[in-house]
């Protein structure tokens, strides 16, 4: 069997922007010439942001423009401003890489991961005095969202979706002072139903604190 690596590992550190595929996946759900999926209208459009916090020391191979356009989401979309539900917690969330590769599983369709990082604080605790399930998938949802937005990114469609559904398995707890690791990865998008999936890890021991999976869908512009 062959060897030769695929043309995506050709260079070192491929840098991704804006993705064409070639033409044997045009027909694929991730558009290039194909007419599927059609255009989205835009929800919420991530180059239509302002600037929010600094993203040049997000590793990964997506380029520093696609990194600063998921802060931007992340922050605008996910934390808000200071009135807002968990602004706090959002704020304190760290992106430490986000990067994209084509899934040979997936027959060459890309894939999108972002790993972030978070210090579980006392005001994320519940009264047993340990991390809250609702503060965690407060995190799950935002967190896994920016796969999602980086694949919309890099194939030039929209990626930002409203949670349709989100299915989480605790498996253990998180303690104050915990450093939590957020590994997310796109799963599918459709023409309007997007999904991914998402693991948090206590970064010292490195047990599950959680698994999840999320569904998000592009809303109906007229009900809004």
């Amino acid at each position: 069997m062959s060897s030769r690596p695929s043309p995506v590992y050709a260079s070192p550190s491929p840098t991704y922007e804006s993705y064409t595929p070639s033409s044997s996946s045009s027909s694929s759900i991730y558009g290039g010439t194909s007419s599927y999926p059609p255009p989205r209208k835009v929800w919420v459009d991530p180059k239509n942001l302002a600037n929010c916090g600094d993203a040049s020391q997000i590793q990964g191979n997506v380029s520093p423009y696609v990194k600063q356009l998921i802060l931007n989401t992340f922050i605008a979309y996910g934390a808000g401003d200071e009135h807002c539900f968990g602004h706090s917690v959002a704020k304190a969330v760290k992106f430490i890489d986000i990067s994209a590769h084509e899934s040979h599983e997936k027959q060459g369709r890309m894939e999108a991961t972002t790993i972030a990082e978070i210090i579980v604080s006392k005001s994320m605790l519940n009264g047993a005095g340990m991390l809250h399930g609702g503060c965690l998938a407060f995190l799950i949802d935002n967190c896994c969202s920016t796969p999602l937005v980086a694949l919309g990114l890099i194939q030039n469609i929209n990626g930002v979706g409203v949670t349709q559904s989100m299915n989480i398995i605790f498996h253990s707890p998180g303690s104050v002072g915990s450093c939590l690791r957020i590994i997310s990865t796109s799963i599918a998008m459709g023409g309007r139903i997007m999904s991914a999936r998402c693991e948090v890890i206590n970064k010292k021991t490195g047990s599950v604190v959680a698994s999840a999976y999320l569904n998000k869908m592009q809303p109906a512009i007229s009900k809004l």
